[in-house]
């Protein structure tokens, strides 16, 4: 089995992942989220979508056993285990603006967002090309009476991990969170292995 990779704290990395590879993304601390957003090799303009993923699994609560899907509504990526059974694909991922909106930073950190065009970069994907993130682990409850939601603490303990299988030869960019209310101020590291 391969060793996991480390993603530091409040960083990001992007790396390729062929079709029927699994990726496994762990929490070693516990209470940390993952921002991860996925691109086809072959036309980085197919990219993962939470809208078509919620229209074709009919839930946002997503687990072992859905799929998550392009914009151009093909499989990317295959949910085949899961330890916390529960992550959010609604918001995005945290910026400077996030920081400087919601936390009133006037120095922001660049958030999981500027990690993951710093770490896409090389791959010739531009910010503007980032969409919403599967945001592992994180607990974001919605009201079905009002649909306001809240940023919960992540139900994730140390060790939990998800594991994903390729559906296509695929670009990720996958994130340690840098947002405190996303995992309850602990800003941990994230665990990664491809199999």
């Amino acid at each position: 089995m391969t060793e996991m990779t480390r993603i530091p704290r409040r960083s990001g990395t992007a790396f390729e992942l062929k079709r029927g590879q699994r990726l496994t993304v762990c929490d070693p601390e516990g209470e940390q989220v993952s921002d991860m957003v996925a691109y086809s090799k072959a036309d980085p303009r197919e990219l993962i979508s939470n809208g078509r993923t919620f229209d074709y699994q009919d839930t946002i609560y997503l687990t072992t056993g859905h799929k998550l899907y392009s914009n151009r509504s093909n499989i990317m990526l295959h949910i085949e285990r899961d330890d916390v059974g529960r992550h959010d694909f609604l918001l995005t991922p945290c910026s400077k603006d996030t920081f400087r909106i919601l936390y009133g930073d006037d120095d922001p950190h660049r958030g999981c967002f500027g990690n993951l065009a710093a770490a896409l970069e090389p791959f010739g994907i531009g910010a503007d090309a980032i969409p919403c993130a599967f945001n592992i682990f994180m607990n974001v409850p919605v009201n079905g009476e009002t649909g306001r939601f809240s940023v919960e603490p992540p139900l994730s303990k140390a060790g939990d991990c998800i594991s994903f299988r390729a559906e296509m030869d695929l670009i990720i960019g996958l994130t340690a969170c840098s947002a405190p209310t996303s995992n309850n101020g602990t800003m941990t590291p994230i665990d990664y292995r491809i199999d």
